[in-house]
């Protein structure tokens, strides 16, 4: 099982999708402007070239830690001493990566556990800080909802694009 740098690089890019759709202000845009005190002003004198560059570099990291969340084959490679040891593997491992190698590598299973690492890790998350920061839910919800459907999409095709 090797590493899909392609399925890679493509399911960082969900991140930056998923946002100019969610946080347009015709989706979610205009609430979270509220919730956050700032003007379409205030945003558009960010460094964009360093928002969107470091946002796709943190989304590259995100989709490495989502791949060990959702193929479980990743657990299997662990136990022999990672990828760069498979030509020393057991042929008692290599039947049974070519047995189950692709077992639960589908679009749907990547997206259940993309779904559950949004809901059960990245919401917990952000509604800690949203709490310590005394925001408000719809604020909370905002990002939750944001994280928990990109995170469910890069699940999906980390996983099943083989």
């Amino acid at each position: 099982m090797e590493m899909n740098w392609i399925a890679i690089f493509v399911s960082a890019l969900a991140t930056l999708v998923v946002g100019f759709i969610w946080y347009n202000p015709k989706v979610f845009g205009t609430a979270w402007m509220k919730e956050t005190g700032l003007t379409q002003e205030e945003l558009q004198k960010g460094n964009m070239l360093k928002i969107f560059g470091l946002t796709y570099i943190f989304s590259l990291l995100i989709v490495l830690v989502e791949m060990s969340l959702t193929i479980h084959q990743t657990g299997a490679m662990s136990m022999i001493g990672g990828y760069a040891k498979i030509n020393e593997a057991l042929p008692s491992f290599k039947a049974f990566m070519a047995d189950y190698g692709a077992a639960f590598r589908t679009f749907k299973h990547g997206a259940l556990h993309g779904f559950i690492s949004g809901l059960f890790f990245a919401f917990p998350m952000i509604a800690i800080n949203g709490l310590f920061e005394r925001k408000s839910w719809t604020y909370i919800w905002i990002h939750a909802g944001y994280w928990i459907v990109t995170l469910t999409i890069i699940g999906a095709l980390i996983c099943g694009w083989l």
